[in-house]
C-alpha cells in the first residue's frame, strides 16, 4: 500500500487502512494500484478536498475503470459536487 504515499496518504494513515479492511482487498488495491492512483488523482484535478476521507470509506470504488469513474462525477456541476462532497461524502452512493 506504499503507493498510496505518492497520491498524499501519510504513514500512519495507509497503516490505519490497512487495519481496517479485508487481506484480500488489500491485495486487489495493490494489484490494481495504477487504477487506484489514476481515480485519486482525477478526484485531486477536480478539486475534491477530502479525498482521504472518501477513499477510506468508499475504497472500494477506486477500483473501478477510469472511464466510468469519471464519468460518474462528469455528470455533475463540479463546484456543486464539490461543496457537496465537503458536506457529505455519502453522497457518492447516489452518483
Amino acid at each position: 500500500m506504499k503507493f498510496l504515499e505518492s497520491v498524499g496518504f501519510s504513514k500512519e494513515e495507509i497503516k490505519e487502512l490497512k487495519n481496517s479492511i479485508a487481506d484480500v482487498m488489500i491485495e486487489t488495491l495493490k494489484k490494481n494500484k495504477r487504477l487506484v492512483k489514476a481515480n485519486i488523482e482525477y478526484l485531486k484535478d477536480l478539486g475534491v478536498k477530502n479525498i482521504h476521507e472518501i477513499f477510506f470509506n468508499y475504497y472500494e470504488l477506486f477500483l473501478m475503470d477510469y472511464s466510468n469513474f469519471t464519468e460518474i462525477f462528469n455528470k455533475y456541476d463540479r463546484e456543486d459536487l464539490i461543496e457537496k462532497l465537503a458536506k457529505n461524502i455519502a453522497i457518492i452512493e447516489y452518483l
